[in-house]
């Protein structure tokens, strides 16, 4: 997602093929201070969006060509875009139309004829749910957690950036991981994925989203253990392990999937908190503090 607006304006996108409909909302959001971006059908939309990332998408349920209900699940399944929040607007009122809405990754709707004032209300609630949600995954992956959610019956519902490109690099670890059932996904099992990966269930979110962390060759533990001991962050953590196990910087950045230079960044402030002046005398005391833990 696109950093905070600098005027702090919300960024509206209105998928609409009627300019009556269009120019309404248009006129009635933007006489609340937010900037609307108009899109006529589903390819506008998805190309829009990939220019410019809205903090809220007006979904048409009902569309010549492609309607509202697809091209909400195409935006859904990128991993990019599946956390805007996307409300529709439909005269359908019928409970099945209403739970395809839902169902393909809408988090309210409002009927045709739409209230200005209700409208602009949701988009604030849902703008802000989506801005605390963002704000929590980014502090995840600025950690380098392998964290990702599903609802135990087989749908990824979210994941870190670290935790979408382990599951895409490793053969089979994402088939796997979402095809144990939820009967298994008891907190704090640990079930394996494969040869190198292993899942452990980290929590339960309400009634159908479990978090799970995925780790290879049994890290997880020794990462917790360097972070809390030698008080750095779980990222350097990480490095320090591979240092540890004999790793250089070229293979511990491949390994992370970071640079060189990154990498190197994140040894010179270990070896600040630690006091240290080289590998060696790092290594050391990783090594040490480990054993310790045993």
């Amino acid at each position: 997602m696109e950093p905070e607006r600098p005027d702090g304006r919300l960024v509206v996108l209105a998928v609409e093929d009627s300019p009556e409909a269009a120019a309404f909302i248009v006129a009635a959001l933007e006489a609340e201070g937010m900037t609307v971006l108009v899109a006529t059908d589903s390819a506008r939309a998805l190309s829009i969006i990939e220019r410019v990332t809205p903090d809220v998408i007006l979904m048409d349920a009902m569309m010549p060509g492609t309607d509202g209900f697809e091209t909400s699940r195409r935006i859904k399944a990128s991993g990019n875009f599946a956390d805007i929040p996307i409300i529709f607007m439909t005269g359908l009122s019928e409970t099945e139309h209403i739970v395809r809405a839902f169902a393909v990754g809408g988090v309210d709707y409002v009927t045709k004829p739409i209230r200005p004032e209700e409208l602009v209300a949701r988009i604030g609630v849902h703008s802000q749910n989506a801005r605390m949600s963002r704000s929590a995954r980014l502090a995840l992956e600025t950690t380098g957690r392998y964290l990702f959610a599903t609802d135990g019956a087989g749908e990824l519902l979210w994941a870190t950036r670290q935790a979408r490109q382990l599951l895409a690099e490793e053969a089979g670890a994402r088939e796997a991981a979402l095809a144990i059932p939820a009967g298994r996904l008891r907190i704090g099992a640990t079930l394996p994925l494969s040869k190198d990966l292993s899942l452990t269930v980290v929590g339960r979110l309400g009634s159908k989203e479990f978090l799970l962390r995925i780790t290879r060759d049994g890290m997880a533990d020794d990462i917790e253990t360097l972070q809390r001991q030698l008080q750095i962050t779980a990222r350097e953590a990480e490095v320090l392990l591979w240092l540890a196990r004999g790793k250089p910087n070229r293979d511990i950045a491949e390994i992370l999937k970071l640079s060189p230079r990154t990498v190197n960044k994140h040894l010179e402030v270990v070896f600040r908190k630690l006091g240290v002046e080289n590998r060696a005398a790092a290594t050391a005391i990783a090594v040490r503090q480990l054993s310790d833990n045993e």
